[in-house]
């Protein structure tokens, strides 16, 4: 397998033979700050009192729509994620600017969904009155958490080569369920507009 030499900047390469690894005590901090984070969000969509609506947007017919659309746009940048990091770890040809495409995609998806997620937790809340939207809510709170924890680590040096292809399954996994059970069910129940 061969490793871009961009991608040891960011973490993604392992280190080199005879080179001490950190103690995994050292990833506790990302991991408990992927609970707090995915936590605090649950429990403030839980005793936050939903407004109904938090935005919309001209050319859009609802809110749902505008959230459907943006959980789309996510979705993708979410998919060059998985392509740019095949690149980054060999698995598929790329081109030198792998790395680049992998960082702006990751903050274009990232972007993207937080208007989502306000509307989200500032509008509907977490509920869990049937079994789509109790799934969507508590991998919403767990996404953000997930990405925190991805975010950390990516500042950690040494880090197995195995932790982040892990963390990043989790984070688009994550993404993939939360887009199948809002924007999917939304185009499905209401038809793809805008």
């Amino acid at each position: 397998m061969t490793v871009d030499p961009n991608a040891a900047t960011q973490g993604f390469a392992s280190p080199p033979p005879g080179h001490r690894r950190p103690h995994p005590a050292r990833y506790l901090v990302p991991a408990l700050v992927a609970g707090a984070v995915a936590v605090a969000l649950g429990v403030y969509g839980k005793v936050h009192d939903p407004a109904g609506t938090a935005f919309n947007l001209a050319g859009f017919s609802s809110s749902g729509a505008v959230k459907s659309w943006l959980a789309t746009v996510a979705v993708f940048f979410a998919l060059v994620q998985l392509v740019s990091a095949l690149m980054l770890y060999g698995r598929l040809p790329g081109p030198a600017w792998s790395s680049v495409l992998h960082r702006w995609s990751g903050r274009a998806a990232f972007l993207v969904s937080v208007p989502v997620a306000v509307h989200c937790l500032y509008a509907l809340g977490y509920q869990t009155y049937e079994t789509r939207v109790f799934w969507h809510s508590l991998l919403g709170c767990f996404f953000f958490g997930a990405f925190s924890a991805k975010m950390l680590l990516l500042r950690s040096e040494r880090l197995p080569g195995w932790l982040l292809p892990i963390v990043g399954g989790l984070v688009l996994t994550a993404l993939t369920i939360i887009w199948l059970t809002s924007a999917l069910w939304f185009f499905r129940t209401f038809g793809v507009t805008t």
